[in-house]
């Protein structure tokens, strides 16, 4: 195959201020020039773009990123520059640290009936938005369905996240993870966490499947890995992303024991000691004893009802009769009570942190 380049045209008045701009205060190369009498052109490559600078174009000043790992020593630190012939230069960083925002607590119910149609996403996902407000940004949870199962036109992708989970509710989906083996199928009742910066993939889905998606923060980075390919040859179920480790939690495995909360049992996901206590899922059923007012601690307590009914009460507010479908957010300190739960109701609860503390009464 013959060689393509691609070139941005940038504008000057006058190429001979932009050519030391370009190759000393930018570190470029510059790859051509000409005429060689009169230069009204020249070509500058590096950082991974290529800029063809032409005296009297006629686009309006561009502005060109430059990220590195050390910005303070790029430009003589300077985050912001103006070239001659009017680039804006902005230098920032390669890899920012994640910003967690001050969670904004609320108290939200989201129900299936009350809401607007599903939003056509990515891939032709089907999207229902969960927590509208993201809590300040704290946090993104999304109802995720595709009708038409088959391959998904999916690429491996990483995201820049403190927490990620995937709790398949309906049908079933196949992915492969770095360091993970061979893809795996996750299964109704089943999920994964995909710890930050995890290489992944998904591969084929079934019809009507449904997932539960949480995002911490609500507003992260996705990028694409062009190089490496999946499976990886190394299987290393320990191995960790920034403290966490992959989990593929099976419900059939699972033991259930006495919930925080009197009148329920619940299922541990593991995945409070996977993250470091960083988050907590849990699947809750009715058990035994009576249902009492409680309070909680937690920063983030997010909720969704997988199967059955219940009344939702709140302190100071109405009753919500809740549904499969509907989920809802109690902040901290804020007195609930979960009651008139069918026999066959199903919650997963996702709390950040983990592990953290329950009064009653």
């Amino acid at each position: 195959m013959s060689e393509i380049r691609a070139e941005i045209r940038l504008a000057t008045a006058e190429l001979r201020d932009d050519i030391p701009f370009f190759t000393k205060t930018l570190k470029m190369k510059m790859d051509m020039i000409y005429p060689a009498d009169d230069p009204q052109v020249a070509v500058f490559s590096g950082h991974g773009v290529r800029v063809r600078v032409e005296n009297g174009a006629s686009e309006a000043p561009a502005t060109l990123r430059i990220l590195t790992e050390e910005p303070d020593q790029f430009a003589g630190g300077e985050r912001v520059l103006i070239a001659p012939n009017g680039t804006r230069i902005e230098i920032d960083d390669l890899n920012p640290p994640l910003v967690m925002p001050e969670t904004e607590h609320a108290f939200v119910v989201r129900r299936l009936k009350d809401q607007a149609p599903w939003v056509i996403g990515r891939a032709g996902m089907q999207y229902r938005d969960l927590v509208p407000s993201r809590l300040g940004g704290s946090i993104i949870a999304s109802h995720i369905r595709i009708p038409d199962g088959g391959p998904v036109p999916d690429m491996v992708h990483f995201h820049k996240v403190g927490f990620q989970l995937i709790f398949c509710i309906k049908g079933w989906v196949d992915v492969v993870y770095e360091d993970q083996g061979e893809p795996i199928r996750l299964h109704a009742g089943n999920c994964f966490i995909q710890p930050p910066e995890i290489r992944h993939r998904v591969l084929f889905a079934s019809d009507n499947i449904e997932v539960i998606e949480i995002g911490v923060p609500a507003e992260h980075v996705t990028e694409i890995d062009h190089d490496i390919e999946l499976p990886t040859p190394h299987f290393r179920p320990e191995r960790e992303w920034d403290g966490q480790k992959f989990v593929h939690h099976v419900a059939d495995t699972a033991t259930w024991t006495p919930f925080r909360i009197p009148g329920f049992q619940s299922r541990d996901t593991s995945i409070a000691e996977n993250t470091k206590n960083v988050a907590g899922v849990h699947v809750i059923h009715p058990g035994d004893g009576e249902v009492a007012w409680a309070t909680h601690s937690a920063d983030i307590h997010f909720t969704f009802v997988m199967r059955g009914s219940m009344t939702l009460e709140g302190e100071g507010k109405e009753p919500y009769d809740l549904e499969e479908g509907d989920a809802f957010v109690i902040p901290p300190g804020m007195k609930t009570k979960y009651s008139n739960a069918s026999d066959d109701l199903e919650l997963m609860e996702v709390s950040l942190p983990g592990i953290f503390e329950t009064a009653l009464g």
